[in-house]
């Protein structure tokens, strides 16, 4: 077993202060042995939180990373799964399913964590390729793409752990709503 964090789009200091204290309170050093960045951390202070929560990282460019020069995409192997990550300001329009699958065609993965949106999504994809997450952002980070509610606010505060054994990866997903953590689960198993 293999627990990987699928996390991005935090955006600190430049439009949130930090993650939420109960996010900080399910990510701590010693449980995680891998972490999937999609950029977009603002931040090399940003970068060593996540460097303190596990060292083992993966992370790919944002178009507000300034600090480092990782790759626009990447491709990892974890269990019996290749994994891309791409931040997905590349992707146009942005967002679009159609769009998604082929880059996931081209990276030739089996799931693909991409960000960019701000907004959780964890599916299937359409053609049988295989599995999309976006994390959504950590920090709940105001994005043009996200709509405001009623109260102001855009998308949850949102991040994945994926539990990956051999050929299945067990999907949780964790939303920060009305100040509460709610966790769906999903799996997909390689076929």
């Amino acid at each position: 077993m293999v627990l990987v964090l699928c996390i991005g789009d935090l955006h600190i200091p430049d439009r949130v202060i930090d993650i939420p204290p109960k996010f900080k309170a399910l990510l701590v050093p010693g449980k995680i042995h891998k972490i999937l960045c999609t950029g977009n951390l603002s931040s090399e202070a940003t970068y060593d939180y996540l460097r303190y929560i596990c060292s083992d990282i993966t992370r790919v460019q944002g178009e507000f990373d300034q600090h480092q020069s990782p790759p626009d995409t990447k491709v990892v192997s974890i269990g019996e799964f290749k994994i891309g990550l791409c931040h997905g300001h590349q992707i146009v329009p942005w967002g679009d399913k159609a769009a998604i699958s082929a880059l996931q065609r081209k990276l030739d993965v089996d799931i693909l964590v991409i960000g960019h949106t701000h907004q959780f999504q964890a599916y299937k994809s359409a053609d049988g390729g295989g599995f999309v997450i976006n994390p959504g952002s950590a920090t709940g980070a105001p994005s043009l793409l996200t709509a405001r509610n009623e109260e102001g606010s855009t998308a949850a505060p949102s991040f994945v752990l994926m539990d990956v054994n051999g050929t299945r990866a067990t999907v949780y997903m964790y939303q920060l709503v009305s100040g509460e953590v709610k966790v769906e689960k999903m799996v997909y198993e390689k076929t």
